[in-house]
């Protein structure tokens, strides 16, 4: 059993999972990466990475064990394989819904499921769950994606008092708009209306300005880092211009928030 702190990220094959890779091993993390396909990926300095679809019961729980069979520890979880999607609720289905809900909500319980019991073995470890700014606020034209992420918020804070009196600790991670390819890789409606048709181009054109002017990847990883070594950490972690929008969300009042986000989403008053 190593005595080197070890961590295993989802979704590292790119983006805010391959910074935060990228980061922990520079911390003096064993990493373990996670993907749904990894032969082809780049070789990253101490970083192992893993296939995993996390929408997989059994591929979760293998994951974990390949951890913990390699390195005799897991101290460190960051779920933050995950979908954006976009369009208006009315144009997503029941079963479009479900998959998002099965990779962005189901896939960090099925992480948790499969880590906690080790963790709370060696009495300590840290679960950090990637939620978005999007977890506390809404926004229009993207229902879906925000509520799996309110229900991130929800469970990650439930779970984080269950689990603190065994040494375990769950900890979120709230990004605003990055710099990835999230808006290329999102999931579009399964039943597009006209009805919709010009606000939801107004809003792709918002979402892809938001994204090639948002934080680096690397302005996230910094804050899982933090999460992840803390010696008091916060339940929550608002990263970059997010942390402005949390502050605004709980100290403006209700109707001059409304105004605004419907005003930065050119909807009519």
């Amino acid at each position: 059993m190593t005595t080197q702190p070890v961590a295993l990220v989802t979704g590292a094959s790119s983006g805010i999972g391959k910074s935060a890779a990228i980061a922990l091993a520079q911390k003096g993390f064993r990493v373990f990466g996670t993907g749904r396909v990894t032969a082809h990926l780049a070789p990253l300095e101490g970083v192992t990475f893993l296939d995993l679809d996390v929408t997989d019961d059994a591929a979760a729980t293998a994951a974990v064990a390949t951890v913990i069979a390699q390195s005799g520890r897991l101290d460190v979880l960051v779920n933050n394989a995950g979908i954006g999607s976009a369009g208006a609720a009315e144009e997503n289905s029941a079963a479009l819904a479900r998959n998002i809900f099965d990779i962005n909500v189901f896939g960090v319980i099925r992480m948790t499921n499969a880590a906690l019991p080790h963790m709370r073995a060696q009495g300590s470890g840290r679960i950090v769950n990637l939620s978005s700014i999007l977890g506390i606020i809404p926004q229009p034209y993207m229902a879906v994606y925000a509520a799996s992420k309110h229900a991130v918020e929800g469970y990650s804070e439930s779970l984080d008092h269950e689990v603190r009196e065994y040494g375990v600790r769950v900890l979120l991670i709230e990004p605003a708009y990055t710099n990835t390819a999230f808006d290329a890789n999102s999931v579009r409606p399964d039943r597009p209306l006209h009805t919709y048709a010009l606000q939801r181009r107004v809003f792709e054109e918002y979402l892809a300005e938001s994204i090639r002017a948002g934080d680096d990847p690397a302005v996230v990883a910094k804050a899982i880092v933090a999460a992840a070594t803390d010696t008091k950490p916060k339940p929550r972690y608002p990263v970059g211009r997010s942390a402005r929008v949390s502050t605004m969300r709980r100290l403006v009042p209700a109707g001059i928030f409304d105004k605004q986000l419907r005003k930065l989403n050119q909807l009519p008053a």
